[in-house]
């Protein structure tokens, strides 16, 4: 039998398995559809601390491969969040974590002492959302990441994750700048840039014409990021996310250096599909002849 529980810093988990922000819902949503139990953790939709409307449709458009979302994280702000949302948590089978973002460092720090106070687990500070009208994102900056880190971690208690994004010139200076300000793990990654124009009408196929491309296409560009990373700094714990469909895929992943692997845009079309992932992740682990599949992270082999 293998032993699929992990460790994430201080987060004990009791699989891999992550349902990725922004996929997911609010979790209570999924735990009609999807057998909440197979996930070492789940984080929800991304809550601000006022109400956010989001971008006007069309917001979504599938694409060849993958997805592209221009959403803009519409979302009823912390309060309403915490009245609706916090009270039906301890009822679900999976840690929750919440996901906090802001346009100011201080108001990242209000919206996680909200999440914390509503009984999330953990908090993934979101600094990458592709999408958000008129905002440079926090994710490419080192010292602006930082700032947002240091504000959250000195407003809760939790354990704290840092969503870093692909588009960053230097995944390894953003990622070293969040755990000197205090993450705990790092998220890597969120979406990635990206746009498409329909050739009859002309129009882009989101209205904010550009919007965060996901999918089992961003996998190698999101591996990237966990070598890298995993390489300079060995021993940040990360959770491994992109291009997510199968246990191949999650053990691909935990070579490259992440402790747990986030399921995403998959949901979409498969809710269920963390039960094959699952099965197939220990039937790998058998054949590697490992007790615990956290024997296999960082075990890459070079040539």
């Amino acid at each position: 039998m293998v032993d699929l529980s992990v460790d994430l810093g201080p987060l004990s988990l009791t699989s891999p398995l992550v349902a990725a922000c922004g996929t997911f819902g609010s979790v209570v949503e999924f735990a009609r559809v999807a057998d909440l139990s197979l996930y070492g953790a789940a984080v929800a939709k991304s809550v601000s601390e006022e109400p956010w409307e989001g971008r006007p449709p069309p917001r979504v458009a599938p694409t060849e491969v993958g997805m592209l979302n221009g959403i803009g994280i519409q979302n009823p702000g912390i309060h309403a969040w915490s009245s609706e949302i916090g009270p039906r948590l301890p009822g679900l089978d999976v840690p929750v974590w919440g996901s906090a973002v802001g346009t100011t460092s201080d108001e990242f720090a209000r919206v996680a002492k909200g999440l914390e106070s509503a009984g999330v687990g953990a908090v993934e500070v979101n600094l990458s959302c592709p999408n958000l009208e008129g905002e440079s994102m926090f994710a490419l900056d080192p010292s602006a990441s930082a700032r947002v880190v240091d504000a959250v971690r000195s407003s809760v208690g939790i354990p704290v994750g840092a969503k870093l994004s692909p588009n960053a010139e230097d995944i390894v200076a953003i990622a070293r700048s969040v755990a000197d300000a205090g993450a705990d793990f790092v998220t890597l990654t969120n979406t990635i840039w990206g746009a498409a124009i329909d050739p009859e009408t002309r129009r882009p196929r989101l209205s904010g014409v550009i919007g965060g491309y996901s999918g089992s296409a961003i996998k190698p560009i999101a591996l990237r990021c966990v070598i890298e990373v995993h390489r300079e700094l060995p021993h940040l714990p990360i959770v491994g996310c992109g291009g997510v469909r199968t246990g191949d895929d999650v053990v691909e992943y935990l070579l490259a250096g992440a402790s747990a692997v986030a399921i995403g845009t998959a949901h979409f079309e498969h809710p269920g599909i963390a039960k094959s992932i699952s099965h197939r992740v220990a039937e790998l682990a058998r054949h590697h002849e490992v007790a615990r599949v956290s024997e296999l992270t960082g075990m890459m082999e070079p040539w």
